[in-house]
């Protein structure tokens, strides 16, 4: 395909030019079509330039709502960087956010600038405080409601938007769950060429709906759609049947989760009632599905249930399965004008189909380099970046994906994906949910540590019942994959975005 070249801010006015009157966004009763969108991008635009100028960095909370596209996308055509801000971080994690990208201007929720307050005093640079909801009590100067900051913004617009598309659009700070978070700079480029080859990947074009059943907004899904001419509806209910019902109330054609969800929705009591009509296909990534509910879903609902592979600093999409040829638990081949290959943990020697190591990519989406100290951390000489994950490739291409890398381990000389031995546990019908990972044993080097939540209570004491479910998982078990200690524990914490938090759960378990 031909990958565009384009900056960011003109994804809307692409789209308005291309299908002025078709409907760009739904959320709940209000629609806005494109014309409507790039009119709104223009307004933020405007706005942001008259409350910093240009060459200044813009924390925007990517709430799944409309706002969030027209202060992104107006943040970009402003000559800005715009900063991606999780709603659902705790406040120390927003300040970390705000005060390594030095931002001068932040568009926040009510509640998340109650969170940030406590540490406001930390964040010399953050001049305005621009709340998108209701303003909370009692509110410092610089803390503005946004129909006030658009009110007072030109109406002709100002300068004309960036010209050139090498230059950084957007700040990604990367999870942190296997470490400190990484400020990733992805240029307007790595961002638009994203946009179509998502969406190519994806089957997407101008006659397609997709249901955002998320818990807020992803750069891929919006880019992708914008590029298409999709109509996105945007459903933040995590209810199975408030998700069939909006998908089938506007002939939704992609349905885009995450994979807890889409676990959760596989074991729910009401899925036999659930049947998408217009539904072709059920979208996932950000964490691994296991097979057995991407199994059933796919029976349920006479669908195929796909994962795609991806990383903040590729924008974020690196492989994705294809509807059309599904491959149970892989994560598809690379999307266009992508090299993907897996090389040996230690000898970093190529490996060929079916050898499992750590994964490299290779294209126009990926970063330059990360901000800071890191830099180009993660690349060689030819430009390949190593991910930190462990898969192979199929001899097709297609990746699949085992864990990360300072997740597995060895035992007995084998590598130990933890994923793989959780998706056996899983499948038990006392466990909940569960986590595994290596504990330090003399003579294998590791062996698989599990904590499990039980799924209702047990008469036997909670000792014993974890050790029936380690005996009985392990029947099903390779030698080295079998479980040597297991815990019962009453809830597993996980990250905003459903992501186990297995490097502190290994800490905590093993005192270190």
């Amino acid at each position: 395909m031909d990958l565009p070249d384009l900056t960011l801010g003109e994804l809307p006015r692409r789209a308005a030019r291309n299908w002025p009157a078709r409907t760009a966004l739904r959320h709940g009763t209000r629609a806005l079509t494109f014309a409507e969108l790039d009119a709104a991008t223009d307004r933020c635009a405007a706005a942001v330039r008259q409350a910093v100028g240009t060459g200044a960095t813009v924390g925007a909370a990517t709430v799944l709502a409309p706002v969030f596209a027209s202060l992104y996308y107006g943040t970009a055509r402003s000559g800005n960087t715009v900063v991606t801000l999780n709603p659902l971080v705790r406040g120390e994690a927003l300040r970390h956010v705000l005060a390594a990208s030095r931002a001068r201007l932040a568009f926040l929720t009510g509640e998340m600038w109650e969170r940030l307050a406590p540490f406001r005093d930390e964040l010399p640079d953050l001049a305005t405080v621009v709340v998108l909801d209701r303003p909370p009590a009692g509110a410092p100067a610089g803390t503005v409601a946004l129909e006030t900051l658009l009110a007072g913004a030109p109406a002709d617009g100002t300068a004309d938007e960036p010209a050139d598309p090498g230059t950084t659009a957007c700040v990604h700070f990367t999870s942190g769950t296997t470490g400190a978070p990484k400020a990733v700079p992805l240029t307007h480029r790595n961002l638009t060429v994203n946009a179509a080859q998502t969406a190519q990947a994806q089957g997407l074009d101008a006659t397609s709906v997709t249901l955002n059943q998320l818990p807020l907004f992803h750069l891929m899904h919006l880019n992708s759609a914008l590029w298409a001419g999709a109509t996105q509806v945007l459903c933040p209910d995590g209810d199975a049947a408030a998700a069939v019902a909006e998908a089938d109330r506007y002939e939704a054609t992609h349905w885009f989760s995450i994979p807890m969800r889409l676990a959760r929705l596989a074991a729910d009591p009401r899925l036999p009632e659930l049947k998408p009509r217009t539904v072709r296909g059920i979208f996932c990534g950000g964490s691994a599905l296991p097979a057995g509910p991407a199994r059933v879903l796919s029976a349920a609902f006479g669908i195929p249930v796909v994962q795609g592979y991806g990383l903040a600093e590729a924008s974020p999409t690196v492989t994705l399965d294809l509807p059309a040829r599904p491959r149970p638990g892989s994560c598809g081949p690379p999307v266009a004008g992508t090299e993907c290959r897996v090389v040996d943990l230690a000898t970093r020697r190529v490996l060929g189909a079916g050898e499992r190591g750590e994964i490299q990519i290779r294209g126009p989406q990926l970063m330059r380099g990360y901000l800071g100290p890191d830099g180009r951390q993660g690349f060689d000489e030819e430009g390949w970046f190593s991910t930190g994950d462990v898969g192979h490739l199929d001899e097709d291409g297609y990746l699949f994906v085992a864990d990360r890398l300072g997740d597995v381990f060895k035992c007995d000389n084998e590598i130990v994906a933890p994923t793989e031995v959780e998706a056996v546990l899983a499948r038990h019908p006392a466990v909940a949910d569960c986590v595994v990972f290596g504990h330090p044993d003399e003579f294998s080097g590791a062996v698989a540590h599990a904590l499990v939540v039980p799924r209702a209570p047990e008469s036997e004491d909670a000792a014993a019942l974890a050790a029936r479910i380690a005996e009985e998982v392990n029947a099903d078990l390779a030698p080295f994959q079998q479980i040597h200690y297991i815990d019962a524990v009453p809830a597993l914490p996980r990250g905003p975005g459903g992501k186990i938090q297995r490097r502190l759960l290994r800490a905590t378990a093993l005192g270190t």
